[in-house]
């Protein structure tokens, strides 16, 4: 026959089994881990939209100096680089004839009666300069650019820039001695890539400008 255990004894076997029971017990570092991976996802993300929106905001505050007010009437003039001519509304020509134009691509003077859709439209192939420049007395601004050096990404950032865009139109100008040349009337501006800022200064500046337009958004 067993001899009884003493209570002191049955209390202290006990605390053993409970500690080893215990210590035996695997940590959820699966379940911490996890956790730690969504806090670091969501500091990143969170992270990288407030660096959009304030990359963003910079962006529009930079832009802001070029919106036309009547203090302010021609806020494209302040651009580096860009060619300025006071020119009155011109006179029309009919098809075939041709305007002995001074700029290549001319961006004011007399023009065709029928002028360019410049509804956000984008041109696969050149267009009479005539045409374009009807659209330019009425506000719009054409973007025009050298085919053999503008194309994949660079060229589909300015089709991003123009599609859907009112007063806006793209087209390519084989030739053109610089890669991309903005024209609105009375204003050109030439740029060597199409990610250069200065492209919607120019836009933000005169596009459906009341003030250097002769004929803004007649029909």
């Amino acid at each position: 026959m067993l001899a009884p255990v003493a209570s002191g004894k049955r209390s202290k076997a006990v605390r053993n089994a409970r500690s080893v029971v215990t210590a035996s017990r695997p940590r959820p570092w699966g379940t911490v881990a996890a956790v730690v991976a969504v806090v670091v996802f969501a500091g990143t993300v969170f992270g990288f939209l407030y660096f959009q929106y304030d990359q963003g905001t910079t962006e529009r505050e930079a832009l802001a100096a070029f919106t036309p007010t009547a203090q302010n009437q021609d806020p494209a003039a302040q651009i580096p680089g860009i060619t300025v001519q006071r020119i009155d509304a011109a006179g029309h020509v009919t098809a075939p004839e041709r305007v002995a134009y001074q700029t290549f691509p001319p961006f004011a003077g007399a023009h065709d009666g029928v002028w360019a859709q410049c509804t956000g439209t984008v041109y696969e192939v050149p267009v009479r300069n005539e045409n374009m420049v009807h659209a330019l007395e009425h506000g719009a601004v054409w973007i025009a650019y050298n085919p053999q050096q503008v194309t994949g990404a660079a060229l589909q950032s300015l089709v991003d820039r123009v599609e859907g865009q009112e007063y806006l139109m793209l087209s390519p100008y084989p030739g053109l001695e610089s890669p991309v040349s903005l024209q609105s009337w009375g204003h050109q501006l030439t740029v060597p890539s199409a990610d250069d800022p200065r492209i919607d200064q120019f836009i933000r500046a005169l596009r459906l400008n009341q003030y250097t337009h002769p004929e803004v958004g007649a029909s």
